[in-house]
């Protein structure tokens, strides 16, 4: 069963940002995804720390210490990494993705590697890790699980979670050390101070275990091969493989070797060792195809970085542990027992040969694997002029692309060919692609064209059709385009809005209709030029019935041609009954009247009074808001 379904961050979306689509690894600490950047729309890989972890302050600051180390180098060789943040409980990392395997899947399917093959993989890890040393970074936890292989062929060196500076010290006072055990150094399980000699050392496991299949030290626990790192020289390969080449044994030897002051000093130095002996190898030596290695074997617990007790770690040979000091003391041997501290005589015989290569081969070898070569200069962001003329200062030679960019301003460098960083010869050719800026598109002339045909040929131009506005044109026919907003030949990005102004025809000024007859107003407004609408409900009007009552819009407004004109018919005013208010006093009789809808006339006979009299009777009708005269005495 696929355990990612059961996965809760598959499909999840990080900062709004990272969409997770699918695990790729689980290790002790964290677990890798791929991921797509919704922003930048590209693969990458997101390593996230499990959520049980999140909590621990000193695991959460090793994740941000191998963000900002790896941050810090540039380098073909090694994943790199762009982002570290955190999202609720999941703190992770984002980082060049490597579509591919890793050595330990190439281990598992093959088994032992062809001498050319294992040197085409070591020489970019010596690269890469070379890099993190001069930048004063040691990355212990070396092992092929973090060892890439690109679909492509390209080796990049991951996981630099275990950094630490090249200065700094892992006190065996502490109780425990970090790594992997199969790959771990004597001096980091006797004492737990690592340097760059300890990847080393990492390295030259990682050489043998490529040219035979195997490790060297196995057991049926991690403490047994703990136990054979701190006491055992690593075998030559050849005796796994006969007729391995001995400058392959004495380079194994030399990096392998229990005394750190017996291997190169980093990976640079490692790196220039196995140039010079893969320059003193033949072609049929670098592809004899391995004979009589061990079937490729699975992970077991010793390849798993873990956290690795330094007391008591390692048993005696009795099977006791030793007691619990910062320092292990093991049980010495007798003499013809005692394993030699320094290299065994085939390798003394195969560094010795080595050095004389070094020695007559070294200008000549540094010359075809690096003197012709030089890094590409990094000129991304950088006007073009600028750009040749650091190019050129390097004796290369350039060559120029265009392209459009939404981020880089024109006339700046987008990218080069080769990338930043990466080799190329001194006489090579650099491909600049520059920045034309953002690509635009010219807003078209729309004038006269009906409203419907200018929207689509907006969004034919790649432009977004925004708003309608009306106004009158005395020559643009009315639902057509009079202009635009911007105007037509304004540059502007793609998907811009572009207003849209639409005639609305001529002004006309609109009658007064009021009092006129139904069917001679409508005649009147369809002759200038409006459509009319009549409203079917008939409303009462001092107007006379059947004439003109009110209209929209109102006598004298504008309106184009082929607007609407509404117009309300009179059906005459409305009669109602005249109370009877003879009798009441003035105030009353003006209250009631005004109550019925009328106004009031008062002519009085003295200053106060009754009503005696009104100009209409009670029973009568009159119309609403007619004038009704009362006699006061």
């Amino acid at each position: 069963m696929d355990t990612t379904l059961q996965d809760p961050l598959i499909g999840h979306v990080l900062d709004g940002r990272y969409r997770v689509e699918a695990r790729i690894a689980v290790g002790g600490m964290a677990t890798v995804y791929r991921a797509l950047d919704m922003r930048l729309e590209r693969v990458l890989a997101l390593k996230v720390m499990h959520p049980s972890l999140a909590g621990d302050a000193a695991f959460v600051d090793r994740f941000i210490r191998e963000a900002k180390a790896v941050a810090r180098l540039d380098h073909p060789n090694i994943v790199g990494v762009h982002d570290q943040s955190a999202d609720g409980q999941y703190v992770y990392l984002a980082m060049e993705y490597v579509a591919g395997c890793t050595l330990r899947d190439v281990l598992r399917d093959s088994g032992a590697l062809q001498p050319r093959a294992v040197l085409d993989i070591l020489e970019p890890v010596l690269a890469g890790l070379g890099a993190a040393h001069r930048a004063g970074l040691v990355h212990r936890d070396i092992k092929p699980e973090n060892v890439l292989i690109g679909h492509d062929g390209r080796v990049k060196v991951a996981d630099f979670g275990l950094v630490r500076g090249v200065d700094t010290q892992t006190s065996a006072t502490t109780g425990s050390l970090l790594g992997t055990v199969s790959y771990l150094a004597p001096e980091q399980i006797e004492h737990g101070t690592v340097d760059t000699r300890t990847d080393v050392y990492a390295c030259g496991i990682m050489l043998y275990e490529m040219l035979t299949g195997e490790k060297p030290h196995t057991g049926d626990s991690p403490a047994q091969v703990l136990f054979a790192h701190v006491n055992d020289d690593v075998p030559a390969p050849s005796r796994a493989v006969p007729g391995l080449p001995a400058a392959l044994d004495g380079l194994v030897a030399a990096a392998a070797a229990r005394v750190p002051g017996s291997r190169p000093q980093d990976a640079a130095a490692m790196l220039v060792a196995v140039r010079t002996v893969r320059g003193g190898l033949t072609e049929e030596q670098l592809d004899a195809a391995p004979a009589g290695t061990a079937a490729p074997r699975g992970t077991g617990p010793e390849d798993l970085t873990a956290v690795v007790p330094l007391r008591g770690a390692v048993p005696a040979r009795d099977g006791r542990a030793p007691e619990p000091t910062s320092r292990i003391d093991l049980p010495v041997p007798d003499a013809d027992e005692r394993p030699r501290r320094g290299l065994p005589r085939r390798a003394v015989a195969g560094l010795v040969g080595m050095v004389l290569l070094v020695l007559g081969l070294g200008a000549g070898v540094w010359y075809v694997n690096s003197g012709q070569f030089l890094p590409t200069p990094g000129v991304l962001g950088v006007p073009q002029e600028e750009a040749e003329a650091t190019l050129r200062e390097e004796g290369l030679r350039v060559k120029i692309e265009e392209e459009h960019s939404d981020t880089v301003d024109r006339g700046h460098v987008i990218a080069t060919d080769p990338a930043r960083g990466e080799r190329i010869r001194r006489n090579g050719t650099v491909t600049l692609t520059v920045s034309q800026g953002p690509r635009m598109v010219e807003v078209p002339d729309l004038a006269g064209v009906p409203l419907e045909q200018a929207r689509e040929q907006l969004s034919l131009a790649g432009l977004t059709p925004r708003e309608v506005f009306r106004e009158f044109h005395h020559t643009v026919e009315a639902g057509s385009v009079i202009t635009t907003d911007p105007a037509p030949g304004t540059q502007r990005r793609p998907d811009s809005a572009v207003d849209l102004v639409v005639s609305r025809g001529e002004e006309i000024v609109v009658p007064d209709l009021t009092g006129v007859p139904e069917g001679t107003a409508v005649q009147r407004l369809t002759e200038a030029g409006f459509d009319v609408e009549v409203t079917p409900q008939r409303v009462h009007s001092a107007e006379p019935e059947g004439t003109v009552a009110g209209q929209s819009p109102e006598p004298g407004e504008s309106a184009g041609a082929g607007d609407t004109v509404t117009l309300s018919v009179s059906k005459g005013p409305e009669m109602i009954e005249v109370p009877d208010v003879r009798g009441m006093d003035e105030d009353a009789a003006r209250r009631t009247l005004e109550e019925a809808g009328f106004e009031v006339k008062v002519n009085r006979l003295f200053l106060t009074g009754t009503v005696f009299n009104q100009s209409v009777h009670s029973g009568d009708r009159a119309e609403r808001g007619s004038v009704i005269t009362i006699w006061v005495r």
